[in-house]
């Protein structure tokens, strides 16, 4: 049987040279009968043991995989049991048409990387693109095909839990980190055996649900979600993104699952995106309760008619797409396009030709956590750092000290730092902060250690030991936060203010005097006014992963000197959300020194606690000399926009360079400043850049009164600096 499978894949690897994908793909479509087909469509999970951390199918799905109708699974990982599972599909099914894997690689698969608001913060592409790399690397080896990410919703509001999942706030930022996570994911090769098939989600607009609450309604208009939520995804299909998974909101009352503008003429028709698209958890029959479908197979109907080509876990296409095809209610030929884009996915990853390409168990077992695995993530997570105050010069530490404290419910903690959505991440490989301070400091220091409190806990029976933790010390090192469950899919908080009793802690640590740094774990903004008006020194990590403890303790101690800005603006209080750079100016803006009868509060302000871009260095830099090249061109001219950035510190640093751009007047209001591009340099002390950037015709472009992408003559403002408030301004005018 063996020598007949080499024979019969030598002999498929030869024939697929001189045919296409797109004919092998007929090929086989030509030879599947109707229950085969929709198989393939059908996606379920497998069961996961908690106590072996083993995947397995769940009873009935192996005996529907023999049968080819069951194309895809979820959950189930590792190279000897993705062989096995691929076996019966390649061996004993009628077809032989492989299996394909995915899982909810998001920010590691073993190896746990930062979370992905955090490597946003870092600004910088190339090491997000060698995050995703890595991660694809280490995941393919565990014989996973395909991730279910990136996720690139724009998330204006806080509260959202899964807004840890995404890159922030912007639609410039979170589309240059869309395409670097598909770069990542997909490699050079999507037939390469460590390169998985990405997938953009969750299409469209998940991020703007009403309150901040998961799965909730959005409202908005075409013109917004083109401009702001769209473009993310459009960025990654042109990065090449394989797959597209729906989201579970409606817009305008029609839920994703079933909204054939979103999917019909915008994907399809508008964006000629190819691939498949896939339902995300149950979103099918979740159309249902939305009250669009009066049962699973009105359902199942919508779903397929609207371009949603897999059904994961509704059950709706393995019970009832065969009934509606013969029923003529589901045309055959819509049927073969959705079972077409499946299979195309198939053998652009390779399988037909070798279907067991990702089941090396020898492979796995040298990738898996792997010394380059760990280096990696450890430089990832010194970049995704944000120091948002240092007062007095306090950061970074001198390495003579003698008592250290190192105090708080995430201090010592070896589940937190691996975040939301760790899939297999280990908590014994996690370094503590308490951890990393001892490995920096190499016993020249005494560490005193004490938890102070839990993390959401009411009871302060822990304060008395942090303040004589703190009173024996020279330095206090703060650990506040979030745990990792107060993050991610259905984590929706109506505060956002330190769990628990943990600004008590911090008050009560503040009067003993001694110098504090507060190191914060979180997967969202925070109103941390008390931290930021009292603490001298504030760093925000998100939640770095397995080398949180180390990459911490090379910032605090000037091993590595922070570079990180904020992708989402900071509020003061949840009052303010939701709360972004971007917005529109009104008739009658906000004027601080006059406040009534303008867009304001009357009893608070409208200012944010640390705006978007935000993010401070051990060095300082001089932003001059702002000039442009022209202050007239035509609609289909470039302007350049020059600057001189010096380094007038100490130090050697990195800065993020920011360019915004405002369009004074228009058919339709504007923002009063969007990102358009940036750049992140090094520079030496006393050492001066000059940088320049191109202002083409793409980035004046915006949707006008009669939803035309164009640019429209007038006067325009452009504004370069260290975050969206503090910046050079220039004008120039677009003529007719």
């Amino acid at each position: 049987m063996k020598k007949y499978l080499l024979l019969f894949f030598a002999f498929s690897s030869l024939f697929a040279q001189k045919k296409t994908i797109d004919q092998r793909v007929d090929s086989v479509l030509a030879l599947m009968n109707l229950d085969e087909k929709v198989g393939q469509l059908v996606q379920y999970t497998g069961g996961f043991d908690t106590g072996t951390r083993t995947a397995s199918p769940k009873q009935g799905q192996i005996e529907l995989i023999r049968s080819g109708k069951l194309g895809s699974l979820l959950n189930i990982f590792g190279a000897q049991q993705t062989r096995k599972v691929q076996k019966i599909a390649v061996e004993e099914s009628r077809l032989k048409i492989p299996m394909l894997f995915g899982l909810d690689v998001i920010h590691g698969f073993r190896t746990t990387f930062p979370v992905p608001i955090a490597e946003a913060s870092s600004w910088d592409p190339k090491l997000v693109e060698k995050s995703a790399r890595m991660q694809a690397i280490e995941a393919s080896s565990a014989g996973i095909h395909w991730t279910f990410n990136p996720m690139v919703d724009i998330a204006r509001d806080p509260r959202w839990g899964r807004i840890v999942e995404g890159s922030g706030e912007d639609p410039f930022l979170g589309s240059v980190m869309a395409a670097s996570r598909v770069k990542g994911y997909q490699g050079d090769d999507l037939a390469a055996a460590n390169s998985i098939a990405a997938c953009a989600k969750h299409f469209a607009a998940y991020g703007a649900a009403e309150g901040g609450r998961d799965y909730n309604t959005v409202e908005l208009t075409e013109r917004t979600l083109r401009e702001v939520y769209l473009r993310p995804f459009k960025s990654a299909l042109d990065a090449g993104a394989a797959t597209f998974m729906v989201s579970f909101n409606e817009i305008g009352g029609v839920p994703s699952s079933a909204n054939p503008f979103l999917l019909k003429k915008i994907l399809r028709d508008e964006w000629k995106f190819d691939g498949f698209v896939v339902s995300d958890w149950n979103s099918i029959g979740e159309l249902v309760p939305h009250g669009i479908a009066k049962d699973l197979k009105e359902a199942a109907r919508l779903g397929i008619n609207t371009g949603v080509d897999i059904d994961m876990e509704a059950n709706a296409y393995h019970r009832h797409l065969a009934d509606l095809v013969n029923e003529n209610k589901v045309s055959i030929r819509d049927l073969d396009e959705s079972v077409r884009r499946v299979l195309k996915i198939k053998f652009r990853l390779g399988l037909f030709d070798d279907p067991y390409k990702y089941c090396s168990a020898d492979r796995e077992k040298k990738t898996i956590r792997n010394e380059e695995m760990i280096k990696a993530t450890r430089e990832a997570a010194k970049r995704s750092a944000v120091l948002l105050k240092n007062e007095n010069h306090l950061l970074p530490l001198k390495k003579d000290l003698k008592r250290i404290a190192v105090i708080g419910p995430l201090a010592n903690s070896k589940v937190d730092p691996l975040g939301p959505w760790n899939q297999q991440g280990d908590s014994a490989d996690v370094v503590t902060v308490v951890e990393g301070i001892k490995n920096k400091i190499n016993g020249k220091a005494e560490i005193i250690y004490s938890k102070g409190c839990t993390i959401d806990g009411k009871s302060k029976n822990g304060f008395n030991d942090a303040v004589a933790a703190a009173e024996k010390s020279e330095i206090v090192i703060l650990c506040l936060g979030e745990s990792l469950t107060m993050s991610g899919e259905a984590r929706s908080r109506a505060s956002l203010d330190l769990p628990g009793v943990q600004n008590e802690l911090a008050e009560l640590l503040q009067k003993t005097g001694k110098p504090i740094i507060a190191v914060l774990m979180n997967g969202r903004p925070l109103t941390i006014n008390y931290l930021a008006e009292n603490i001298p020194a504030i760093l925000e990590t998100w939640f770095l992963g397995n080398e949180s403890g180390n990459a911490i303790a090379d910032i605090l101690f000037g091993d590595y000197n922070p570079s990180g800005k904020l992708p989402v603006t900071f509020p003061k209080s949840v009052g303010q959300v939701p709360l972004y750079y971007n917005h529109k100016n009104t008739g009658r803006p906000n004027n601080p020194a006059h406040q009534m009868y303008t867009t304001s509060y009357t009893d608070f302000t409208n200012a944010p606690l640390y705006p978007f871009g935000f993010g401070l260095s051990y060095t300082t830099f001089e932003y001059s000399n702002l000039s442009l090249s022209k202050n007239k061109i035509s609609k289909e001219e470039s302007i350049i926009a020059s600057i001189d950035v010096k380094n007038t510190g100490d130090l050697e640093g990195e800065e993020i360079v920011q360019l915004y751009i405002r369009d004074l007047v228009g058919s339709v209001t504007r923002p009063v400043k969007e990102l358009k591009d940036f750049k992140k340099i090094y520079l030496k002390p006393g050492e001066l850049k000059h940088l320049e950037f191109v202002i083409s015709p793409d980035k004046l472009k915006f949707y006008d009164i009669n939803m035309n992408f164009t640019v429209e003559p007038g006067d325009f403002k452009l504004f370069i600096g260290t975050n969206s408030v503090d910046l050079k301004e220039a004008a120039f005018s677009v003529l007719e």
